[in-house]
C-alpha cells in the first residue's frame, strides 16, 4: 500500500523500439507494450516515470519507431507525470541533446549526453501527489572513450582503464549527487553494468562486459534509489549500506535468449529519509519467444503454441525440405536449428559421402528410394564417364 507522504515512481529501462526479430517486424507489439506501461503509469497515478535508456534499438530509428516513442512520452507528460529519459549506448546521444530543449517544452527531461551537476546534469522535480522534492542524477550511457583518452586505451593496460572508467564513474556520481539532502528523494538514473549482474541475452556484448563493468560501491551511499537499465534481465544489485539498486529490464524479450524471462516495470515507492519501497507490476502484452524440440511429427502435433515466436530444435537428420515443411506448419517459426545430436550425424555421413565414389552415392541413394535397377546404375555409369571425359582437366 502506498504510505502517505511517498512519492511513487515508476522505472522502466531498455525498450528497443524499432527492434527486428529475424527479419520479423515487432513495432505493433512495442506500441502494444508501451502502452500497457503507460496504462500502469495513469492508473497508479504515478509522479514520475524513469527511462533508463536504450528508448530506440537504433541510433538512426525509423520514422514509425520515433512516433511510437514519442506518442508514449507525449502521453505520460500530458497526464502530468515527470518523464524523465535517458540515452543508453543504443541511441544516439547527440539527437537527444538535440531535441533537450524541444522536449523541456513539453515537460520531458531527456538527456543524452553527461552534464555538470549545475548544467542539465541533475533534474529536480517536485512530486505532484505529496510536494516532495526529488532530486536525479542523471548519468547516460558513457563509453570508455569518453572518459579515457584514445591513447590510453591503445596502450594503457586492461586492468588499468577498467579501474579508471569504474573511479571516474564514481567521481561523477559524487558530483552529481552534491544536491543530495535530508530533505530530498535522492535518485540515480544511469545506463551501466554493474559487477554481479546477470546479462538477459540481447545485450551488445562489447558495451557490457569487460571494463566496462563497476562497482555497486561507485553509487553515493546517500542515494535512495538506484534506477539503472542496460542488462535486460530484471535485478536487484546488492549494493553498499542499505542503497537499493535496480534493473527494471527489458519490458519485451529482444532475443531467444531471453525467453524465460518475466517482464515487468518497477513501482518504487519512496519519501525523504526513507528506504524505498519496490514492486514488480509484471507485464502481459508482446508475444513470448519459445524454444520447441522434437521431430517434425512431434513439433506439427504441438501446434497451435498460442501465437508465440518459435525457435524450432528439429530431432530428424537434414533433408531437402524440411524447412519448407516446417515453416508451412509453424509460420511463427522464426529460427530453425538441427539438433546437435543429428547435426553430428549428418556431418559424419557428409565426411563419408566426401570419401566414396560418385557410383556408390547413387547405388545407396537408389537402394534407399526403392529405385535398384542394374539398368539404372548402368546408365548413370555411361552419363558419368561422358561428363568426366568431356569436363576440362
Amino acid at each position: 500500500m502506498r504510505e502517505n507522504g511517498d512519492v511513487l515512481l515508476l522505472h522502466t529501462a531498455d525498450w528497443h523500439v524499432g527492434k527486428t526479430l529475424k527479419g520479423r517486424s515487432r513495432l505493433e507489439e512495442q506500441r502494444a507494450v508501451l502502452a500497457e506501461i503507460t496504462g500502469i503509469a495513469l492508473n497508479r497515478q504515478v509522479d514520475a516515470v524513469l527511462l533508463a535508456g536504450d528508448v530506440f534499438d537504433s541510433a538512426a530509428p525509423t520514422a514509425d519507431a520515433q512516433r511510437v516513442v514519442y506518442e508514449t512520452l507525449l502521453t505520460l507528460a500530458r497526464a502530468g507525470i515527470e518523464v524523465i529519459v535517458i540515452a543508453g549506448n543504443h541511441d544516439h546521444a547527440r539527437t537527444f541533446e538535440a531535441l533537450r530543449d524541444l522536449m523541456a517544452q513539453v515537460g520531458i527531461e531527456y538527456a543524452g549526453r553527461l552534464s555538470p551537476a549545475t548544467a542539465g546534469g541533475v533534474h529536480r522535480f517536485t512530486a505532484r501527489s505529496t510536494g516532495e522534492r526529488a532530486v536525479v542524477a542523471l548519468l547516460p550511457f558513457l563509453s570508455r572513450r569518453g572518459i579515457i583518452g584514445a591513447a590510453e586505451i591503445v596502450t594503457g593496460t586492461e586492468s588499468a582503464n577498467a579501474g579508471r572508467y569504474e573511479e571516474s564513474i564514481r567521481a561523477i556520481l559524487a558530483g552529481l549527487a552534491g544536491g543530495f539532502s535530508p530533505e530530498t528523494v535522492n535518485l540515480v538514473l544511469a545506463h551501466l553494468t554493474t559487477t554481479g549482474g546477470v546479462m538477459g541475452g540481447g545485450e551488445r556484448e562489447a558495451q557490457t562486459i569487460m571494463e566496462y563493468h563497476v562497482s555497486p560501491a561507485v553509487f553515493p551511499p546517500t542515494t535512495q534509489y538506484v534506477a539503472l537499465g542496460h542488462l535486460h534481465r530484471r535485478q536487484q544489485i546488492q549494493g553498499p549500506g542499505f542503497v537499493p539498486i535496480h534493473y527494471a529490464g527489458a519490458p519485451l524479450a529482444v532475443d531467444f535468449g531471453e525467453e524465460s524471462h518475466t517482464p515487468v516495470v518497477c513501482l518504487v515507492e519512496v519519501a525523504p529519509g526513507s528506504r524505498a519501497r519496490v514492486t514488480d507490476v509484471p507485464l502481459a502484452q508482446g508475444r513470448r519467444l519459445r524454444t520447441v524440440t522434437g521431430t517434425v511429427e512431434e513439433l506439427v502435433a504441438g501446434a497451435p503454441y498460442d501465437g508465440d515466436y518459435l525457435r524450432v530444435v528439429v530431432r530428424e537428420p537434414t533433408r531437402a525440405g524440411l524447412r519448407d515443411d516446417i515453416l508451412a506448419a509453424l509460420p511463427d517459426a522464426l529460427e530453425i536449428r538441427i539438433h546437435p545430436d543429428f547435426q553430428a550425424h549428418h556431418e559424419r555421413r557428409r565426411a563419408d559421402h566426401m570419401a566414396r565414389s560418385p557410383h556408390d552415392l547413387f547405388v545407396d541413394y537408389c537402394a534407399e528410394a526403392g529405385l535398384a535397377d542394374p539398368r539404372l546404375t548402368a546408365l548413370f555409369d555411361e552419363l558419368l564417364e561422358e561428363s568426366n571425359a568431356t569436363s576440362p582437366a
